[in-house]
């Protein structure tokens, strides 16, 4: 494998990389939360065509030319040049911290890997007070597709890039465009909003985008691993949401040292009726191709993931699923959910990431974070934050069944 250094160039075909291949991104930022993105440029270094952006809010460009996969704590872009149409010369890979707080210079480390060709790491010594930097790009020069690794700092965020690139986010005015003989369908402005479910109760209900359904559902759990109260010494760094936050945090905390396991699962019920359970426990893990159209990843029992847990629903089989209750158990570790700082996010793509946070609870061992519901069609998701512990013989999952009224049978189960 080639090693770049910033400002170092190479012709695609002389590094031994076709035209298919995965760019993977990994920056790491203990407490920082760094969205991860895609720009396809014309030859003038504009992005004239929203859809060709890919970032955690639009997982994929027309023809799934570029494809995003958020998993396992990095960005993984699946790139096809010979899907990219002719007016895209140019895919710029950046990255951009989330809010106020640290800039580039914070950043502990990364890289950028393209394919088995290139490894192009990365320093927070290179910048300042950046909060965004333009990683890489992938062009065309004479016919002939070239990487070139860029590394240039960039003041603003994300919002500041888009406007940068020339492309125009939801609920901002776009200039008119001159009048055509035969005008083409303007593409859908690109939304950088985030939706968070504040408060017990509240809801938001999504319309599908598509024919064919909402595509792939994607709810990541992330929390605090550590279990240390805030204000103890030292802080450890608290990952927050998965489809649109990458961050470089420690990962979970080893067994036997304190950390805390929590479990990502759901409760559901099918359109005819039937229900069942989705979780590590017992190793139900689910189906995402037929029923319950619904899959949970495989749980990490080595201590090293930093993307949390996922669970995988089948948007194109939303007629299928009545609800789903998605919820969380600490497996391992002193019950707190105070400690936890744990964070849920859906993301459903041309849809703007909905958070729910698990900000109440005490000592509980079990926490109902939302619902999803079938209502309509619409894609309702309702903050629940309801938290529950056994009483004498019933678990806790049977008495979060029983407010919820889906009327399974429990025993005790394990992960082993």
């Amino acid at each position: 494998m080639n090693t770049f250094s910033r400002g170092q160039k190479g012709k695609l075909s002389d590094l031994g990389c076709p035209t298919s291949f995965n760019v993977s991104i990994d920056v790491a930022g203990p407490g920082m939360a760094i969205d991860i993105s895609c720009f396809g440029l014309d030859s003038a270094d504009q992005l004239k065509d929203d859809r060709y952006m890919v970032f955690y809010n639009q997982l994929a460009s027309p023809g799934n030319a570029v494809r995003l996969d958020l998993a396992g704590g990095k960005a993984v872009f699946a790139v096809d040049l010979g899907a990219l149409p002719d007016s895209i010369s140019k895919l710029v890979f950046t990255a951009a911290i989330d809010g106020n707080g640290p800039t580039m210079r914070a950043i502990a480390g990364g890289a950028v890997k393209l394919a088995d060709a290139v490894l192009f790491p990365l320093s927070g010594a290179d910048y300042s007070d950046e909060k965004a930097v333009i990683l890489a790009e992938i062009y065309r020069k004479d016919g002939v597709w070239r990487f070139g690794a860029v590394g240039q700092g960039f003041n603003g965020g994300l919002a500041a890039l888009l406007k940068h690139f020339g492309g125009s986010e939801a609920g901002t005015p776009a200039p008119t465009p001159a009048p055509a003989p035969a005008p083409t369908p303007a593409p859908a402005k690109v939304s950088l909003s985030k939706v968070t479910l504040e408060k017990r109760g509240d809801k938001i209900s999504l319309e599908k985008r598509s024919p064919s359904g909402f595509g792939r559902i994607h709810v990541n759990l992330n929390w605090n691993q550590s279990g240390q109260q805030p204000g103890n010494a030292p802080p450890p760094p608290v990952k927050t949401g998965f489809l649109q936050r990458l961050t470089g945090g420690a990962g979970r905390a080893g067994r036997g040292n304190g950390g805390i396991d929590l479990d990502l699962g759901c409760m559901y019920e099918l359109a005819d009726g039937r229900k069942g359970v989705v979780q590590a426990l017992g190793n139900a893990w689910g189906n995402y191709d037929n029923a319950p159209f619904i899959k949970l990843d495989a749980d990490d029992r080595t201590g090293t993931a930093t993307g949390g847990e996922n669970l995988a629903l089948n948007g194109q089989q939303f007629g299928q699923i009545k609800r789903a209750l998605i919820f969380a158990f600490i497996y391992e570790g002193v019950p707190n959910w105070a400690a936890t700082d744990g964070v849920v996010t859906v993301n459903v793509p041309e849809q703007p990431p909905i958070e729910v946070r698990l900000d109440q609870g005490g000592n509980q061992m079990m926490c109902a974070i939302a619902m999803l519901e079938n209502n309509g069609g619409q894609l309702q998701v309702t903050k629940l934050a309801e938290y529950f512990a056994q009483q004498g013989r019933d678990s806790a999952h049977a008495l979060m069944d029983r407010r919820f009224g889906f009327g399974m049978r429990w025993v005790e189960g394990s992960k082993d």
